[in-house]
């Protein structure tokens, strides 16, 4: 049995993971693109900081409503359907917002609510991606091993920003057919995004028994495991989400959660903006905004790690947010661009590290099914704050005229999760125990 298992996960693992992260890798560089774009759409839209960071919040309101609905949906018309549909509608929407001053001539809806419009219905139509994906893993790989490969895929956001920043900044530089740089970023970025949607469909499988790819030993070994682990679970009570809402530890993990991500994307969104003020060129931008996330992939490998090998989490995730606290907070106060970019990237050590030691922490206390509801309370609630956090950094430059006042607030945000974290009441042999890893993002 043990032939037919390695086997099995072998060819599993190599034929889905590195397809995924690809997936993954263009979905996020669709997120964030916006970041490089506004460097100079700003002007040409008419955009004031605040109006921007509003924007780039919308993003997350679409993706907090659309979220359960798109999840159902997925469950009845299959994962390969869904996540094609989710990719190629957001790849259109996405290379919509290159089309924003001839969209507002045509409508008579000012650029800025045209900008609104799109970033909502980008979140709309993205909504579901990441936790459809995490539901079609649960279909090909045992419990036992779900924690590693959700932490291979999700090396694809620090890989994205690493790959995708330079990338950005060369395409600001695209000129031609009456379309400016900022245009051609959201065209060229669009295109991967339907291009991959179309592949879903030809080369992903629903379930194993279809797989033509497998022998029939190998197909009866996966069916019995899921057969035996779903009985598993149906025997354990369920958590609704109503009582998930109200249980203190969830509600306290949403709040870090939270916490992290409004540091995270509230800085995200506006690094471009933070880099270009040294004084480079946009390729150069690109190139430096890269810096932080090759020192965030290396935290999340190393602090991920270590947590794993002492079997601590609250502590490591505690630590890794006053990194961020820390890298942010000083970078608001300093002038000295090295020392800026130095902080910045102290900071990514912290953000990035902080989701793989986290998502153990809500799986220590919920079992079973009651999991499900729990973990997508605290992933609903803690992804709000990508909305918080963008517009409270665009409103605060507006007001102050400086980054300053709004790295500070951000700084503050992670301190808050960091302190919230070490009040957490859990037992330190569960916490232990936590081996098996529900993961969300």
């Amino acid at each position: 049995m043990q032939d037919v298992e390695t086997r099995a996960i072998g060819k599993v693992m190599w034929r889905l993971i590195p397809f995924l992260i690809v997936c993954y890798f263009v979905a996020y560089l669709d997120r964030v693109n916006v970041g490089f774009a506004k460097l100079h759409m700003n002007q040409a839209l008419g955009l004031s900081e605040a109006a921007f960071g509003l924007g780039a919040g919308l993003f997350f309101v679409g993706y907090f409503l659309f979220e359960v609905p798109s999840n159902i949906f997925l469950e009845k018309v299959g994962a390969r359907v869904w996540i094609a549909r989710i990719m190629i509608t957001w790849g259109i929407v996405s290379a919509a917002f290159a089309f924003i001053p001839s969209i507002s001539a045509a409508t008579g809806i000012p650029t800025t609510g045209v900008f609104y419009s799109l970033r909502l219905l980008l979140g709309a139509c993205e909504a579901g991606f990441f936790p459809g994906i995490i539901f079609y893993l649960t279909l090909w790989f045992p419990a036992v091993y779900r924690a590693r490969v959700i932490s291979l895929f999700m090396l694809a956001i620090p890989i994205s920003s690493i790959v995708g920043s330079p990338i950005s900044g060369m395409l600001l530089g695209v000129t031609g057919w009456g379309l400016e740089g900022w245009q051609w970023l959201f065209i060229l970025e669009a295109l991967p995004s339907v291009l991959v949607g179309i592949c879903v469909l030809l080369y992903l499988t629903d379930f194993p028994r279809q797989a033509r790819w497998l022998q029939q030993d190998e197909i009866a070994w996966l069916e019995n495991v899921q057969a035996t682990e779903k009985r598993n679970k149906e025997r354990v009570e369920h958590l609704s989400l109503g009582q998930a809402l109200t249980d203190p530890r969830i509600l306290a993990c949403a709040l870090v959660y939270f916490c992290l991500n409004a540091a995270s994307y509230g800085v995200a969104f506006f690094l471009p903006t933070i880099i270009k003020g040294f004084g480079v060129s946009d390729t150069q931008t690109g190139l430096l905004a890269a810096l932080p996330f090759v020192f965030g992939a290396a935290g999340m490998v190393l602090l991920g790690r270590h947590s794993d090998r002492t079997m601590e989490r609250k502590g490591h995730v505690a630590a890794a947010l006053l990194m961020a606290a820390v890298g942010i907070g000083l970078a608001g106060l300093v002038s000295n661009s090295v020392l800026v970019m130095a902080l910045l990237c102290f900071a990514q050590i912290g953000v990035s590290a902080v989701p793989p030691m986290f998502w153990p922490l809500p799986a220590s206390f919920l079992t079973g099914a009651s999991a499900a509801a729990g973990i997508a309370a605290i992933n609903s609630l803690g992804n709000l704050s990508g909305f918080a956090g963008p517009y409270a950094m665009g409103y605060l430059k507006d007001l102050t005229g400086n980054f300053t006042a709004g790295l500070l607030l951000l700084a503050g945000c992670a301190l808050v999760g960091a302190v919230v974290v070490m009040m957490l009441r859990i037992d330190v042999r569960r916490e232990q125990l936590s081996g098996d890893v529900a993961m969300a993002h």
